[in-house]
């Protein structure tokens, strides 16, 4: 998955639209494979980020769990905990070979 792109279900609070719209620009971004649409491109990568961010809110709003909610704070931590891991085994794999 591409790191950008942030687990949005079972938050507390809620994820909100701007979290929804953010996700589905990084999806479209990385899809495209361009951070800023040509003034050609724009309507279609604007309307294409409206869309998905409808569907990723219609997906949000119709799951369903038991679990407790996330604590976005906790979820932060671990994701640096995660990148730091990522950033040492690269380290070691680029001075190994060296």
């Amino acid at each position: 998955m591409c790191r950008n792109i942030r687990v949005l279900h079972n938050f507390e609070p809620p994820t909100n639209d701007d979290e929804v719209r953010e996700a589905a620009l990084q999806f479209v971004r990385k899809v495209s494979g361009s951070t800023h649409p040509s003034r050609a491109n724009t309507e279609a990568f604007e309307r294409a980020i409206d869309e998905i961010a409808d569907a990723t809110r219609r997906l949000l709003d119709g799951l369903v769990t038991n679990a407790p909610p996330k604590s976005r704070e906790l979820e932060a931590v671990k994701g640096r905990e995660r990148h730091e891991k990522r950033m040492e085994r690269e380290v070691r794999i680029r001075t190994a070979t060296g």
